[in-house]
């Protein structure tokens, strides 16, 4: 978490484009929102929490996000605060109303220059859809993962596994890749038969079994 102070420009700059980190730095300041960069999660890129029983406005992102999903995350968590700034809980986490903050909030970004071709190519074609977030967005998350830039050791992702393949995750648990449902992939656990749902994108290691 960072301290009470003025500028957070220089934290910042560690985990997303420099010539972002002002904006986000002011952004901070003007919502006095709590902003923790977290370990990890394989649920959530990022989160928001709106105030509750006199604590602040608070954003998480994950630390290991390559720079430009760290920004967008980033972006995606204010729109959550703006959009309960101004509606509280009455409008739907995603719906019209959030949809237009974001827009409004990355504007900056885009005049700045920030982001490559591809990736400006993804968030037009993103903020045509106002049925979708921006990390469930399938081309635009596409888009960011090839920005990434650490080692995946041999990792694939689930869309490109053929049909009954079998993959297992960091952790050693195995799963048989079925076929889609809606917008994931129906995926048997090996030994406990037990059925979970993964993203098209989710990061899995092929079994040579």
């Amino acid at each position: 978490m960072f301290a009470i102070m003025s500028d957070f420009s220089k934290q910042l700059s560690k985990y997303m484009p420099e010539a972002a980190a002002p904006i986000i730095s002011q952004w901070i300041n003007d919502t006095s929102c709590r902003f923790k960069v977290t370990r990890s999660r394989k649920t959530k890129l990022g989160d928001y929490r709106a105030p509750f029983r006199g604590s602040p406005h608070q954003i998480t992102v994950n630390h290991d996000l390559n720079p430009y999903s760290f920004l967008i995350t980033s972006i995606h968590e204010f729109a959550h605060l703006k959009t309960y700034q101004d509606y509280k809980s009455t409008v739907k986490p995603h719906g019209k109303e959030w949809k237009q903050n974001f827009a409004t909030l990355i504007l900056p970004f885009i005049k700045l220059s920030i982001f490559p071709t591809d990736l400006l190519i993804a968030i037009s074609s993103y903020m045509s859809n106002p049925s979708a977030s921006s990390c469930t967005d399938l081309n635009l998350y596409r888009a960011l993962k090839k920005h990434d830039t650490q080692n995946t050791n041999g990792a694939t992702v689930v869309e490109e596994l053929p049909l009954h393949a079998i993959f297992t995750l960091k952790n050693g648990r195995k799963f048989k890749k079925m076929e889609k449902v809606r917008k994931r992939y129906k995926c048997i656990e090996i030994d406990t038969d037990k059925i979970y749902l993964f993203h098209p994108i989710a990061e899995v290691f092929l079994s040579e079994d």
